[in-house]
């Protein structure tokens, strides 16, 4: 057994094929990837790692497994699940993942190749576990697949203690101890057991405060559209692929970055932050159905056609579109007198949170400082944007300073 202190659970006892796991190459190269990526631009003490998290969310699934009885050879294909669910994250976690995708077809918790080969693979094969049923945990399939992916993961209650104890944000602050307590399994289904509505809701709660305060903050969304426009253009050269820019740590990109000259300028941008500024910020109902589920072919041609009409370089512009607002969280399963039922037929919090994030929720066009004005006018003309619910650099110039004050 090993032991080891953690910021946020204290002391982490790790035992049997999670032992053996941690110190293969694929586990250890999570050490070098930033929990938030560029969010440390925002809030410079996140700079816990995915290695910590995986440990996290191993000691939550242990824990939840000794609550709920499970044991033997279930229970340790699903700790080595736990600790390995993020061990196919690409550089920087989240932030380009949508960029390997379009190009690999293969999300962060596709693992099987990674989990069947190597280190990784070996050391599941000596200890008796089967790399295909590993996972597929990780991918959420089946039953016990709900434990390591889903509404009611340890996952997710590690990842929002986690950040929220790193950024010094209080909003992430979970009773994962009671939530743990509290799951049960009905009908195959992972559920909280009855009168925990509200124990529910303090995970759905948690996860929407944390979104616009941390996730989705303007200069985190700037850096991480940055990073990108800058991974499209590195894979548009002929030394790089996606599958093995997947494979890269944070500091391999970045090197990386540095060393092409069609992304040199973005590597010295992001390490010095030196970042784009905000020349439009648009609400969901100023902006467009066309616009809101453009494809990403359809919004390189926007970004060329401000630029164009801007008169600026084409590398100049960059336009950021989220996908529309969600809550999966929302599904979670409750016991609610005797009958399994979904936490948005019980809450009342979930419409409140859902109106909240539709009226957060913001498209972003961004470009260097002095040309943000020029920018901010064309993005406007070019995506038929309602200037009267947009904040269009021009207006922006003449507002207190303080809008300004964190960028």
């Amino acid at each position: 057994m090993t032991t080891i202190k953690d910021s946020v659970h204290d002391h982490i006892e790790v035992e049997g094929a999670a032992e053996a796991l941690l110190d293969t190459p694929e586990m250890q190269r999570l050490r070098r990837i930033k929990q938030l990526g560029t969010v440390q631009l925002v809030y410079p003490s996140a700079n816990h790692t995915r290695f910590e998290h995986s440990l996290g969310v191993y000691h939550l699934a242990s824990r939840a497994l000794s609550h709920l009885g499970i044991e033997g050879d279930a229970a340790a294909h699903i700790e080595a699940a736990a600790l390995l669910h993020d061990v196919g994250h690409g550089p920087y976690s989240h932030n380009i993942e949508s960029v390997t995708h379009r190009h690999t077809g293969k999300y962060h918790d596709d693992v099987e190749e990674l989990v069947a080969r190597g280190t990784v693979g070996e050391t599941l094969d000596a200890e008796g576990l089967d790399p295909e049923r590993v996972a597929a945990l990780v991918e959420g399939d089946g039953e016990f697949g709900q434990l390591v992916s889903g509404e009611l993961d340890v996952d997710r209650m590690d990842y929002l203690v986690r950040d929220a104890h790193h950024t010094g944000v209080p909003y992430g602050t979970i009773d994962h101890e009671r939530l743990i307590r509290e799951l049960t399994f009905v009908d195959g289904e992972l559920v909280l057991a009855e009168g925990n509505v509200q124990t529910a809701e303090s995970l759905l709660l948690a996860r929407a405060l944390m979104n616009p305060t941390v996730y989705q903050h303007h200069v985190a969304r700037i850096s991480k559209a940055m990073l990108r426009q800058a991974s499209e253009r590195l894979l548009a050269e002929p030394d790089i692929d996606a599958h093995e820019l997947r494979r890269m740590d944070d500091y391999d990109l970045l090197v990386a970055l540095r060393l092409n000259p069609s992304t040199a300028e973005f590597a010295e941008r992001l390490a010095t932050r030196d970042l784009y500024k905000r020349a439009v910020w648009a609400e969901l109902p100023n902006v467009p159905d066309d616009i809101i589920d453009a494809e990403h072919d359809a919004i390189a041609d926007f970004e060329r056609d401000i630029a164009a009409a801007a008169d600026v370089d084409p590398e100049s512009v960059i336009l950021d579109v989220p996908s529309r607002p969600s809550m999966t969280e929302s599904s979670s399963r409750v016991m609610v007198n005797g009958e399994m039922r979904q936490l948005e037929r019980e809450s009342p919090l979930v419409g409140a949170l859902r109106t909240a994030q539709e009226q957060q929720w913001r498209l972003g066009v961004y470009a260097p400082r002095d040309e943000t004005e020029r920018v901010g006018r064309a993005a406007a003309n070019v995506l038929g944007l309602d200037i009267s619910g947009a904040l269009v650099a021009e207006v922006r110039s003449g507002l207190n300073a303080t809008l300004d004050e964190f960028e």
